[in-house]
């Protein structure tokens, strides 16, 4: 896969693109992100099974969530039902889930960097079976491994340029993670969509 360099943002040019997608929807950015995060870790408190229940619904969550951000810096409506979508194509959403862990946990019994690499390598998976809901878990993983080659440590530097906020968010006993986590959302969001946009420039003028 080629890119077309010249289209992709700065960091701080996707930052500032969030900041403007976020403008009138900080409510329902914040509620989405909150029950997104809150929701799947429910089960957990069920003695013995919770972990199962958590597994299974843990890909369809973090699809809503891809789904959710997708629609904001799109400039489409933001709804809490949106959280949901993932549940509409639930096996493949579980299926990578499942396999992005036990890929990204083999590759960490090697060293912790390699693994590190892996989680970075899959990071658009659930972007990508938001846009191409047809294909399977494992073409999603595929994909997001082509797009990344080359972008992993942009994404990285990213999500490290919110420590500052971060640190900040720990004064207000953690209340302003509440902002902190959808703005993060939105940047991770708003990085896939502009490389998404980059490599079809290029497969087009080709």
């Amino acid at each position: 896969m080629n890119v077309n360099y010249s289209l992709i943002k700065s960091n701080a040019e996707l930052k500032f693109d969030a900041r403007q997608r976020l403008k009138g929807n900080w409510g329902m950015a914040i509620l989405v992100c909150f029950l997104g995060s809150l929701l799947p870790g429910i089960p957990g408190a069920i003695p013995y099974i919770g972990w199962i229940f958590g597994l299974l619904i843990g890909g369809p969550f973090a699809l809503g969530l891809a789904s959710s951000f997708l629609r904001l810096v799109r400039n489409e409506p933001l709804e809490l039902e949106n959280l949901f979508d993932g549940f509409k194509n639930f096996a493949t959403a579980f299926l990578a889930q499942l396999l992005m862990s036990i890929f990204i946990f083999l590759w960490s019994l090697l060293l912790i960097i390699p693994g590190i690499i892996a989680a970075y390598s899959y990071s658009l998976t659930f972007y990508i079976i938001k846009d191409n809901p047809e294909i399977g878990a494992m073409e999603a993983l595929r994909r997001s491994k082509q797009m990344m080659k080359g972008f992993k440590g942009k994404l990285f530097l990213l999500q490290l340029s919110f420590i500052g906020w971060a640190l900040l968010c720990i004064l207000t006993v953690g209340i302003g993670f509440l902002w902190l986590m959808p703005y993060i959302k939105t940047a991770e969001a708003q990085f896939y969509e502009n490389l998404k946009q980059a490599y079809e420039a290029s497969s087009l003028a080709e």
